[in-house]
């Protein structure tokens, strides 16, 4: 080495040498020491668009989220890839668009349903490649043959349901006229019933990290809160009595949710390992308005729409990251961003090269570090069932709308539905009449992108 050259300059020009990529600082620093940062994703499920105490709502108790927002970014545009559970896990563990991903609708509610195939590169086979330990807690919901289960899908350690949803204390799923039992270890079926699901989800992560505090790992905690069936802590249910039902009984369950969410990280200082790891934060989709759920609870604020819609409430989602001592704190991002840049930008934070760079993921570390950076997405669309979706810049067109928030009615004459989305945050007002140059535009683009990323959702889609 000249003397020209520190040792820390000439490692960091070998690193980024042998990882193909140039190194933030932050992650240098992780690497000079000798070890990489960990990553916690926590995932939620069928969380409404605002059911946050950070997010302003005024009537939920979520301390453990908030404080992921206190000592971290909080996205206020971050987007879903899909309305819905399976296509929005396809896209985080893939970093593709769900269509791309191998899974456009949901996984089917029979226990030898294909699901995500396992061709499909994922989050977890990246860090495995990278050394780290990996883990599935909770919810998968991508595929119960045992060649579409987490462990053939570089997990190395899983537990959790395979299915939509779970009753929290028989461990059984009630769907499609489908029940049995659906809790696993390992891909081995495991009994444990009689006790709450998310007091096993806690055991097994603390568990999980107790083994691995000394090396890297990455863990995947997919709790399946607040999906129905709505069965909150008996504390929580008389702390939201007097509110509206079923307000009351999902309030219930969200802070139920978050209480585990506090415990895991309770675990985590508790092994001294906040300053060594990531935590992403976000929900798969909108709070649910099916019958299960007493047709609702959640809340999206002045957005429309919910759970399979593709309307606001449906896919813009809550969404923290957090990194004491190496990103931001208790800031906030109003850029667009997208479940499928995790992957990415985990890479990017981490030093992990990317097995695949055939995604539709952007690293978004630009906009993390910085309230100015441009959003890296100039387009971003979505396909489901007969709906479809584009967003360029505030334009927003969508196709086939569904409304399953019911905050107004859909006619024929709103078969293309346009909106200017910072005219109209509750897209009440469809414009495509007004605009048509606006709305031949944006449908030549999307008819593009879906024969490409969708040939067989575009086939079904009025898109033409």
């Amino acid at each position: 080495m000249n003397n020209g050259m520190d040792r820390r300059r000439f490692l960091k020009i070998m690193a980024a040498g042998a990882l193909g990529m140039m190194i933030p600082d932050a992650v240098f620093a992780q690497i000079a020491a000798g070890r990489k940062p960990n990553v916690i994703i926590v995932f939620t499920d069928d969380q409404g668009a605002l059911d946050a105490g950070c997010y302003g709502t005024k009537d939920i108790v979520t301390p453990a989220i908030d404080s992921i927002a206190e000592r971290g970014v909080r996205f206020t545009q971050f987007y879903a890839a899909a309305p819905l559970c399976s296509p929005s896990r396809a896209a985080l563990m893939t970093g593709r668009y769900p269509e791309r991903g191998g899974m456009p609708d949901n996984l089917g509610s029979d226990h030898n349903t294909p699901g995500m195939p396992a061709t499909q590169v994922t989050m977890a086979e990246m860090f495995k490649a990278a050394g780290y330990a990996t883990a599935h807690i909770g919810k998968w919901h991508l595929g119960s043959t045992p060649e579409c289960m987490p462990n053939n899908q570089g997990f190395d350690y899983s537990f959790g349901h395979m299915s939509g949803c779970i009753d929290n204390y028989s461990h059984f799923k009630h769907l499609g006229g489908n029940i049995a039992h659906d809790l696993w270890l390992n891909g081995e079926e495991a009994d444990r019933r009689g006790v709450f699901f998310g007091d096993l989800m806690v055991q097994e992560a603390n568990s999980f990290l107790e083994r691995n505090r000394s090396n890297p790992f990455f863990m995947y905690f997919a709790i399946n809160m607040p999906h129905y069936p709505y069965q909150g802590d008996a504390k929580w249910l008389e702390y939201y009595k007097d509110l509206p039902h079923p307000r009351s009984l999902y309030n219930a369950f969200v802070s139920t949710m978050d209480e585990r969410i506090g415990q895991l990280l309770s675990k985590v200082d508790e092994l001294g390992l906040r300053d060594d790891t990531i935590i992403v934060f976000q929900s798969d989709q909108g709070h649910s308005t099916e019958e299960r759920c007493f047709y609702g609870g959640g809340y999206a604020g002045p957005y429309r729409g919910a759970k399979r819609s593709l309307f606001e409430g449906g896919i813009r989602m809550p969404a923290i990251i957090s990194w004491p001592g190496q990103l931001p704190q208790g800031e906030v991002r109003g850029q667009v961003s997208h479940g499928c840049d995790w992957l990415p930008t985990l890479a990017e934070l981490c030093g992990v090269p990317l097995l695949n760079d055939d995604i539709d993921g952007k690293s978004i570390l630009p906009v993390i570090r910085s309230a100015d950076a441009e959003s890296p997405h100039e387009v971003l669309h979505w396909a489901y069932m007969n709906s479809w979706a584009i967003r360029r810049g505030n334009w927003k067109l969508l196709g086939d709308p569904i409304d399953s928030s019911h905050k107004a009615p859909i006619t024929s004459d709103d078969k293309l539905f346009l909106v200017n989305l910072e005219q109209d945050i509750g897209e009440m007002t469809n414009l495509a009449k007004e605009r048509p140059e606006i709305v031949k535009k944006l449908k030549k683009m999307h008819n593009s992108w879906a024969r490409k990323a969708a040939p067989t959702t575009y086939m079904l889609q009025s898109v033409k």
